[in-house]
């Protein structure tokens, strides 16, 4: 009787751990994997920086002639939205071409579209084949480098990351209005 009230305990213990780890609610919930790669100051950034906050992750590179640039106006755009909301959340740009985007250059690209640097780290660091694995296991996005091309192709989305880690949200990254829509879902979650 009584080591099935200690079962009964445990059992009830576990189910709780396990509905308070869903806290947030979203259209799909992916566990982003951890990482380390270079921020565009040339130091190393990671996941766990990101822990206890709100993200928003996108994948861009610098000599992409469409998406590319008007998602990161955007994603300045975004910016100075939670600014002036107030909201404290972080924003990650992943580069898709790590061969030819240098730290220098993404901190260039973002500046240049009008976004600061205070709460955005554009990363690269990595190979191809990495950001290619990296993307597919965390945001279930696909990014492919074509040999003897120069135009990568990936995800155009905006993905919302909680603070516990997990993409559960997605938004067309080159539609502005969008923007919006991503800090009111983080207000409501707040």
């Amino acid at each position: 009787m009584k080591r099935n009230a200690i079962l009964m305990i445990f059992v009830a213990l576990i189910l709780a751990g396990c509905a308070g780890s869903n806290k947030y609610e979203g259209d799909f919930s992916f566990e982003v994997e951890d990482f380390t790669f270079t921020n565009q100051d040339g130091e190393d950034f990671s996941k766990s920086e990101l822990d206890g906050k709100f993200w928003v992750a996108n994948m861009i590179f610098t000599n992409c002639n469409t998406i590319c640039p008007s998602m990161t106006a955007n994603m300045a755009r975004l910016q100075g939205l939670l600014e002036e909301e107030n909201i404290d959340a972080e924003l990650v740009s992943f580069s898709v071409d790590p061969t030819n985007d240098s730290p220098e250059i993404l901190k260039k690209y973002i500046e240049e579209r009008g976004g600061t640097l205070d709460n955005w780290n554009a990363l690269t660091g990595y190979t191809d084949e990495e950001i290619s694995q990296f993307a597919s296991n965390s945001f279930k996005a696909f990014i492919e480098n074509p040999e003897n091309e120069d135009q990568v192709v990936h995800t155009s989305q905006f993905y919302l990351v909680t603070p516990d880690g997990n993409a559960i949200k997605k938004y067309t990254g080159d539609q502005a209005d969008n923007m919006q829509k991503i800090v009111e879902d983080i207000q409501a979650m707040n």
